[in-house]
């Protein structure tokens, strides 16, 4: 991929247009591993992956967007195809900062997903798939998060996708003084335990490291208690509400639990899910999803919808601040090529001459600076005209400037004549202001 040649393609299998199941089917075991994997696409440069229990979402940064599309659509699989919306470069990019702002949550402007985006960002660094193009988008998603809930009352309230579970269960039956169950030691299964302590009396805490569990059962104000998952379908005969927010690729609430137990309400926030969709066949079992957790989730929506607007307004400034970023980015990449084609020129000239010459040291070095400076103001005002061209979106001129002053710009090592490029060409048939551009030496080659 040649400097300053490049897209950012997404593609987004999310709570807004995908199922559970959707969810579950695009899900890989890992984020790590979903980043490997588009790596192995061919063309991929960059790739970055986020997983969460409402959304599965991939970007990639490739030479052109039909290849970063052929990548995504071999790694994130659905049997659903509206499921997964493919996002161009530009909408792959402001989605991102809405989704750190909250404004694509299930709970418009919940926190966690400030973390979950840190963690992505440090999976996909690990198994280098973060380069300079996601390196921005990543940073910038974090700081258009922090504006939104540093200016604004996006997140005011303390409704999250695990306390929304709280709140269905408590819309649906009576949960004063009964026990609970909370699969899971994680962000999500402590807020949930710690807004279920503030109704039930008794609390069970299930985890395969019973540690973890029991870090959660210290911090919540009831009388609270941590078993392991084999435990599970013991602690189900006793509660009267059961959340499972685990991070387990299979179910770990086994269906059999619920056939003696008494009457359950159940809200399953992981994913995949952590309770089997069999214990709808129980009478006595309730079973929620996060399908179900939109319409309490509503309310708080039509609350925060005001500051949403003001969010909104962060998001296109910083995403025009992005913009302009990578363009300058891109010119950059471009103004560097050119330079170092221009250097290797400028070097081979000097070594040519100077070996023909007698010249002392210092004499030598008068030489080579005079040859900088002819070299720096030369490209002085091509640098600047560059520049400008990024900011006026004039890709034109960008390209035209990638073909003349390609990296392989130059003779090579066993070429005396003029780069491939212009082979061929007459003097009058390259723009005046790339001639003025060009060594001497290529000139006078093309003039004879």
């Amino acid at each position: 991929m040649k400097p300053g040649q490049w897209v950012v393609a997404g593609v987004s299998v999310a709570h807004q247009h995908a199922s559970v199941e959707d969810l579950e089917a695009a899900a890989a075991p890992s984020q790590r591993d979903a980043v490997g994997n588009l790596l192995t696409e061919p063309g991929i440069e960059e790739a970055f992956v986020l997983q969460t229990c409402n959304r599965v979402e991939g970007y990639v940064v490739a030479g052109s967007e039909d290849v970063a599309n052929a990548a995504l659509e071999n790694v994130f699989h659905t049997d659903n195809e509206d499921s997964a919306v493919q996002m161009s470069h530009e909408e792959s990019l402001r989605h991102l900062l809405r989704v750190a702002a909250g404004l694509e949550s299930v709970v418009l402007g919940e926190d966690q997903i400030m973390g979950q985006i840190s963690d992505a960002y440090e999976d996909a660094l690990g198994v280098g798939g973060i380069g300079p193009v996601l390196e921005d988008a990543v940073t910038k998603a974090i700081r258009v998060g922090e504006r939104a809930r540093n200016e604004t009352a996006i997140n005011e309230g303390a409704l999250s996708l695990a306390t929304a579970a709280v709140k269905l269960a408590t819309q649906e039956g009576e949960i004063d003084g009964k026990t609970a169950l909370v699969v899971g030691a994680g962000e999500m299964a402590t807020l949930a335990a710690k807004s279920l302590a503030d109704t039930v009396d008794k609390l069970l805490i299930a985890n395969r490291t019973i540690p973890h569990a029991e870090h959660i059962a210290a911090v919540t104000d009831v009388d609270a208690s941590a078993i392991g998952l084999d435990a599970i379908p013991q602690a189900v005969d006793h509660a009267r509400i059961v959340v499972a927010a685990t991070g387990s690729r299979q179910p770990v609430v086994p269906a059999i639990a619920f056939e003696d137990a008494g009457e359950t309400f159940v809200v399953d926030i992981a994913q995949p899910r952590d309770v089997p969709a069999a214990v709808r066949e129980h009478d006595n079992v309730t079973l929620c999803d996060l399908d179900a957790l939109e319409t309490v989730t509503e309310e708080t929506r039509a609350e925060r919808r005001e500051a949403a607007l003001v969010v909104e307004d962060i998001v296109d400034v910083e995403f025009d601040r992005l913009l302009t970023q990578y363009k300058r980015s891109r010119a950059d990449r471009v103004i560097s090529a050119m330079y170092e084609s221009a250097e290797r020129v400028k070097a081979k000239e000097l070594d040519t001459a100077l070996s023909k010459t007698d010249l002392d040291a210092e004499t030598e070095a008068v030489v080579e600076s005079m040859a900088d400076s002819i070299v720096s103001q030369l490209l002085a005002a091509p640098t600047q005209s560059l520049r400008d061209a990024a900011e006026d979106d004039d890709w034109s001129t960008i390209h035209t400037a990638l073909q003349l002053f390609d990296p392989d710009f130059g003779p090579s090592e066993d070429e005396d004549g003029p780069p491939a490029f212009v082979e061929g060409m007459a003097i009058e048939d390259i723009p005046a202001g790339m001639r003025e551009q060009m060594p001497s030496a290529v000139l006078e080659q093309l003039d004879d």
